[in-house]
């Protein structure tokens, strides 16, 4: 038990010193998750260049916690290879840390080309970009856990599953998989950048402020003093806060750079009691939030999403000794802890950091 706790600890360790004085490119910076991922790389001295649309939603995590300040930020398109490639040859990047997505099911039914055009052909914009460099030595991928063939069953996907996603979204990130796939074979097979795909499940966290996901309607339902409207009770889903998948990318990212034998493909979701019905997280939230209460109002004609998905994340803890450390009643608490000091006009930026430092002790 000592040595599996040394060892977690080295892991932590090794992975936040790496990452000091090293030229990171990520995607989507300006993003929930992107936001998240660069204040944590900037905590730990990495030197960022950021690419991405301006912030998808108002407000945004990235305009009110300033991560434009820890970062050289460069507003473009992704689906822009011209102007894309031009921050990327500046930047000489050693990490590439590919987040930039349209992440939202019903919209990918509102807009299929665009979402094919980003989350496809962007990936292929970024691929092309490393494939003409000489610089990088470690490309990640973020996708989906909703990339896999869905066939409504108990047990969670494994990475060798057939990849076919449903909707637009679901189905342009499988292909997102398959672009990172070929890539890989046909370019780099000489072993001079190391590339992966990591396959996320739901992400939970404070400054979410997105439309069509379960915690941000909650939010906005307490400030408004509203019931929460819920329209999938019933469907289950993989919870995890943000900060947990964000780590397991630094990480793989980190030990593929160092062996190139790491790189592949690997699910990046919480433990077995952490896959929960949509109802079940809303009453975590409810719990922790108070003075509030949620109404099930399902759409009947509603368009199609998964009612059970989970994954398989053996690989992941048998390759890195990876375990997640914050199950999903302490992810709804620091997201309801986060979201309280925004109301209130606190510190976001400090709350931010207060909760990564906490996140990493809780992993030593």
């Amino acid at each position: 038990m000592e040595r599996m706790q040394s060892s977690v600890e080295s892991v932590v360790i090794m992975t936040l010193d790496f990452y000091k004085g090293k030229k990171v490119f990520v995607t989507g910076h300006t993003g929930f998750k992107g936001s998240w991922l660069c204040r944590l790389l900037a905590n730990a001295g990495a030197e960022v260049t950021g690419y991405s649309l301006n912030p998808p939603t108002s407000p945004s995590l990235f305009e009110i916690a300033d991560i434009e300040s820890d970062v050289k930020s460069v507003i473009g398109d992704i689906r822009n290879f011209d102007s894309l490639k031009k921050a990327f040859d500046e930047a000489q990047p050693e990490i590439v840390l590919h987040l930039a997505a349209q992440p939202i099911v019903r919209d990918s039914y509102k807009m299929p080309a665009y979402t094919y055009e980003t989350n496809v052909m962007g990936t292929v914009n970024i691929l092309e970009c490393v494939r003409q460099s000489s610089c990088v030595k470690s490309f990640l991928n973020v996708t989906t856990d909703k990339v896999y063939e869905n066939r409504e069953w108990q047990w969670g996907y494994r990475e060798n599953e057939p990849l076919d996603g449903f909707d637009p979204y679901s189905n342009s990130k499988s292909c997102s998989e398959l672009v990172t796939h070929s890539y890989k074979n046909s370019f780099f097979a000489d072993g001079r950048t190391a590339i992966s795909t990591a396959r996320a499940g739901n992400v939970i966290g404070g400054g979410d402020f997105a439309n069509d996901r379960i915690i941000p309607d909650c939010v906005r339902a307490l400030e408004k003093g509203e019931d929460i409207i819920v329209r999938n009770p019933f469907s289950t889903r993989p919870y995890q806060h943000v900060l947990e998948p964000l780590f397991a990318y630094l990480m793989i990212a980190r030990a593929q750079y160092g062996d190139i034998k790491l790189a592949d493909c690997y699910n990046v979701g919480p433990d077995e009691c952490d896959c929960v019905t949509t109802g079940e997280l809303v009453d975590l939230f409810v719990k922790y939030a108070g003075n509030i209460k949620w109404v099930n109002k399902s759409e009947k004609n509603a368009v199609h999403e998964a009612s059970f998905l989970k994954l398989d994340c053996s690989k992941l803890k048998a390759v890195f000794g990876w375990k997640p450390h914050w199950h999903v009643d302490e992810a709804v608490k620091k997201t309801v802890e986060w979201s309280r000091c925004y109301m209130n006009g606190g510190d976001v930026r400090r709350c931010m950091d207060e909760q990564i430092n906490d996140f990493l002790k809780s992993r030593i």
